[in-house]
C-alpha cells in the first residue's frame, strides 16, 4: 500500500537505466523516502545514459480580477504542475479565486491561516480538509509536483508510474480521496477479489492457483478458494483456516502484539514454512513491505483482519488505470486551486518558529509565512529536522523509525506476453507483475510490464545490468510468450526509503497528530494511524491532523469516515 511526502534536492544524476524513485508493493501503497536516486526537472535517464524530459516544466498564468472572494490580493502559486513539458516559469494567481489561500484579508474580518508542509497524499488531504472548513491554507512542496512518492514521470513516449500502487475496497479513506478529486472511475476496483498465483517451482511443472472470494459471509467467503488452493496440502489448508479464526479474535491495537513478529505468531499457530510462503507472505510482503519475521504482529493482524476477515469484499483490489500523476497531482491540484489553497512547488520549509504573538512562522526561501496552525506532512527524518524544541517529549524516537526499500523493474516488450492484468508468483524472485500498457500510453504495439519488488533490501543497490540479467530470463520462465520477444526498453526505479519499516516495536515510536506545541501537528503514513505505510494510512493521517487543527481553532467539522472517528 505504498508512501509519501519527502522534499529533497535532486542528486547529480542516476546511473544508466535508473529513473525516478520508485515505491510500491502490489497491495496498496503510497511509498516515500528521501535518499533515492531520481529524476529531477531534467528528466529520466535511459539505458544509454541520455536524458529524456519528464514534463515537469513550468509555465505562467496570471489572473487578476473580480471573481475574487476576498478583498486585497492573494496569491495561489503553482510552480510547474500546470505547465506543458519543457516550459519555464510559474503559475501565479492574483485575486480572489485564492479565497482560502492568498495573502489578502477576508471581507468578513480575520480568518485563520494554516501552513501544510509536504504535498504528498497526507499533505494534500490535510490541505483539502482545512480549506473546506474555511481556513486559508498554504501548501509547501519541495518537488515540482504533488503526490509525494506516488507519482508519474515521462520517459520517451511513456508516462510511467514510479511504482505499482494498489488499494483495497477496505481502504475507505483513500477511496474518499479518489471521490474528492473525481478520480474513482479512473481507479476501479475488481468486482470480486481474484489473484492469480503461479508456482513455477512445483515438481510436476508450473501450476496456477487463485485466491478469490465468494459472496458468502466472512470467513466462508474464502472457504472454497482455500479448499481448492493447489499450492498448499490438505493439512496446510486446514491449519490456515484455524489460524485465520484465531487472528480474527485479535485486537490489532493491543500493545503486546506490536512487540512480537508475525512469523513467531504464525509458528505458534501451526503454520508451516510453505503456508507462510504461499499465503501469509504472499499478502503480507506487499502490504507491509516486510516478510513475516520482520513484521510487527500488530500491523500484520490489522492487515489480515481488516482486509480478509472484516467483510466479504474488503480485499477486492483496485488500481489506477491512468497515470498516478493524473490523480495525485493534476486532479488534486485542481481541487486545491478551487478551494483557494496557495500551493508553492519547489519550495521547502527551512525553519518553523513561534512569533511574538504566539502564532507560527514558517520560513521558506525569500518569505516568512505566518499561520495559526502548521502541519508537518513530511517523512519522519525531515519532520525531526523541522520540529521546534519541546514539540515532542523525545523527538529522537522519530529517527528510530527505520525505513524499508522497494524496487520496480519496467520492461517493454515488442509483443503481448501477458493476457491477465496482473499475477503473483511462488518459486521465483519475481513478486508481482502488472500490465501497464494502456495507462502508460504505449503505442506501436507491444506490452509494458511493471514488476514490483517489496522488501528489496538485498537488491536495491544492484546495477541495472545485473537486474536485467537476472529478471528477464525469470520473466521468460514465468511467461512462455516472452521467450524470443524483443525488449524495447528495460529500466529500473528504486526507492531506498520507500516506507517506514513495520518492525516489532514500531508502534510505540509512531506519534499521533498532536504535538506538545499548540497549533503544530504531524501527518504522514508513518504516524500513529494503525495502518502500515500505505496510501490509506497517509490519507487517514491527513484526516487526523486536519481534525486536530480544526478542533483547536474552534471550527466545526465532520470526520469524512464515521467508522474512523
Amino acid at each position: 500500500m505504498n508512501h509519501e511526502e519527502t522534499e529533497r534536492t535532486t542528486p547529480p544524476g542516476p546511473p544508466a537505466g535508473d529513473t525516478a524513485p520508485a515505491p510500491a508493493g502490489p497491495v496498496s501503497g503510497t511509498r516515500r523516502g528521501a535518499a533515492a536516486t531520481g529524476t529531477g526537472p531534467g528528466g529520466a535517464v535511459d539505458d544509454a545514459g541520455s536524458g529524456s524530459g519528464t514534463g515537469y516544466g513550468t509555465g505562467s498564468v496570471s489572473r487578476t480580477g473580480a471573481d475574487a472572494s476576498v478583498s486585497g490580493t492573494g496569491s495561489v502559486s503553482r510552480t510547474g504542475a500546470d505547465a506543458p513539458a519543457g516550459g519555464a516559469g510559474s503559475v501565479s494567481r492574483t485575486g480572489a479565486d485564492a479565497s482560502a489561500g492568498g495573502t489578502g484579508t477576508g471581507t468578513g474580518g480575520s480568518q485563520h491561516r494554516a501552513v501544510v508542509v509536504g504535498g504528498g497524499l497526507a499533505g494534500i488531504t490535510t490541505a483539502l480538509r482545512l480549506a473546506e472548513s474555511g481556513v486559508r491554507v498554504t501548501l509547501l512542496e519541495g518537488r515540482p509536483r504533488l503526490g509525494g512518492l506516488a507519482f508519474s514521470f515521462r520517459r520517451g513516449g511513456l508516462t510511467v508510474d514510479n511504482g505499482q500502487h494498489v488499494y483495497l475496497r477496505c481502504c475507505t479513506a483513500y477511496r474518499w480521496f479518489l471521490d474528492r478529486v473525481d478520480g474513482a472511475r479512473l481507479a476501479p476496483l475488481q468486482d470480486r477479489l481474484d489473484v492469480p498465483v503461479l508456482d513455477v517451482a512445483h515438481p510436476r511443472g508450473p501450476r496456477l492457483g487463485r485466491i478469490r472470494r465468494d459472496e458468502l459471509p466472512v470467513p466462508l467467503h474464502l472457504a472454497r478458494s482455500l479448499a481448492t488452493y493447489p499450492h498448499l496440502s490438505l493439512a496446510e489448508r486446514a491449519s490456515v483456516g484455524r489460524a485465520a479464526l484465531a487472528l480474527k479474535k485479535l485486537d490489532p491495537a493491543d500493545p503486546a502484539l506490536d512487540g512480537i513478529d508475525f512469523a513467531t505468531w504464525l509458528g505458534r499457530h501451526g503454520q508451516s514454512p510453505r503456508a507462510v510462503e504461499a499465503l501469509w507472505d504472499l499478502v503480507g510482503i506487499p502490504t507491509l513491505n516486510a516478510p513475516a519475521p520482520r513484521a510487527s504482529m500488530g500491523l500484520a493482524a490489522m492487515v489480515f483482519k481488516t482486509g480478509l476477515l472484516s467483510e466479504p469484499g474488503a480485499a477486492d483490489i483496485g488500481w489506477a488505470h491512468v497515470p498516478l500523476g493524473e490523480l495525485h497531482d493534476t486532479r488534486a491540484a485542481k481541487e486545491l486551486d478551487a478551494l483557494g489553497v496557495r500551493t508553492l512547488l519547489r519550495t521547502k520549509a527551512e525553519r518553523i518558529s513561534r512569533t511574538d504573538d504566539g502564532r507560527w512562522a514558517v520560513d521558506v526561501p525569500g518569505e516568512r509565512i505566518e499561520a495559526d496552525a502548521v502541519v508537518l506532512a513530511v517523512p519522519q527524518q525531515e519532520t525531526h529536522g523541522l520540529l521546534p524544541e519541546g514539540a515532542l517529549d523525545d523527538p529522537d524516537r522519530l529517527l528510530d523509525i527505520d525505513t524499508a526499500p522497494i524496487l520496480n523493474l519496467h520492461v517493454v516488450y515488442d509483443r503481448k506476453v501477458l493476457k491477465r492484468p496482473f499475477f503473483t508468483t511462488l518459486g521465483s524472485p519475481v513478486q508481482w507483475v502488472f500490465d501497464r500498457t494502456d495507462s502508460s500510453g504505449l503505442t506501436g504495439g507491444g506490452q509494458y510490464l511493471a514488476v514490483s519488488q517489496s522488501a528489496a533490501q538485498d537488491e536495491i543497490d544492484e546495477p541495472v545490468a545485473a537486474l536485467r540479467a537476472k529478471y528477464l530470463p525469470e520473466l521468460e520462465r514465468l511467461l512462455p510468450a516472452a521467450r524470443g520477444a524483443g525488449i524495447r526498453d528495460f529500466f529500473v526505479t528504486r526507492e531506498r526509503t520507500a516506507t517506514f519499516a513495520p518492525t516489532p516495536g514500531v508502534g510505540r515510536l509512531r506519534p499521533g497528530a498532536r504535538t506538545r506545541a499548540p497549533g503544530l501537528y504531524l501527518a504522514g503514513a508513518w504516524t500513529a494511524t494503525g495502518w502500515p505505510a500505505t496510501m490509506e494510512g497517509a490519507v487517514r493521517s491527513g484526516f487526523s491532523a486536519a481534525g486536530a487543527a480544526l478542533s483547536a481553532l474552534g471550527r466545526r467539522h465532520d470526520h469524512p469516515l464515521q467508522e474512523a472517528v
